[in-house]
């Protein structure tokens, strides 16, 4: 699963304009609040940060690694056997012991885990892939703080393009309890930045690129999937 998933937003730039040069914050404010809103309605997604557990498919029995296992599989394992145990911690999966097999266990959601459960489907291959996250966090925005454009010879499509930067303030709305009382849990496995609390303004810069059709095309996230990159706390030294 991708880290962070993109939402194409084509709209004419002069319905963004104040003037010839300026552009209308609060039009801003509004197209970047949909996107937001949108994304969450398509993908039924209970906020825009998710934590990533691994391609899993619930009910899930652990699976040792293999000898023969090919990297991707060594992978995804390794990220299970830290996920799961801690969201069976906070509340969100149940974990029992496999009978007759020692360190490994049986996981399935909890109802509050199905609650905020979102599960990514890819048939593209023989075999389906579930990718599973839990989501929270939907972003309310507060104000557009600056616009910015400027123009390069070689952008990220590699010709020239006008770039637009939109600077944002932002809070996040209904955080549930278990990730308040699992701070620094969650923050061990995900990362300093992957938790967002109530009644905190976080910045966020949005890039959107000038078309040559008059239009402006979204290039950043709106919702985003974070990635277990540490370990468990209790792995801590």
């Amino acid at each position: 699963m991708k880290k962070i998933i993109q939402l194409i937003t084509a709209i004419f730039v002069t319905s963004l304009l104040l003037g010839c040069d300026t552009y209308n914050k609060e039009e801003f404010k509004k197209l970047i609040q949909n996107a937001y809103d949108e994304v969450r309605a398509n993908t039924k997604i209970k906020g825009n940060f998710c934590y990533y557990l691994g391609s899993v498919k619930f009910p899930y029995t652990d699976e040792p690694v293999l000898a023969d296992d090919i990297q991707w599989a060594i992978w995804n394992k390794g990220k299970l056997s830290r996920s799961l145990p801690l969201f069976a911690e906070i509340g969100l999966l149940t974990r029992q012991p496999v009978d007759g097999k020692e360190g490994l266990y049986h996981y399935d959601l909890t109802d509050l885990g199905r609650e905020y459960q979102y599960e990514d489907i890819d048939r593209r291959d023989v075999e389906p892939i579930y990718d599973n996250s839990f989501c929270y966090g939907p972003i309310k925005v507060i104000k557009v703080t600056d616009v910015s454009e400027k123009t390069y010879e070689r952008g990220l499509s590699g010709y020239n393009e006008t770039q637009i930067t939109v600077k944002i303030n932002y809070q996040v709305v209904n955080t549930p309890e278990w990730v308040i009382n699992n701070q620094d849990k969650l923050k061990a496995l995900y990362g300093s930045s992957s938790v967002r609390l109530p009644e905190v303004t976080y910045p966020q810069s949005l890039l959107y690129i000038k078309g040559k059709d008059g239009k402006l095309y979204e290039k950043s996230w709106f919702y985003r999937v974070i990635k277990p990159s540490g370990k468990l706390l209790t792995d801590k030294e």
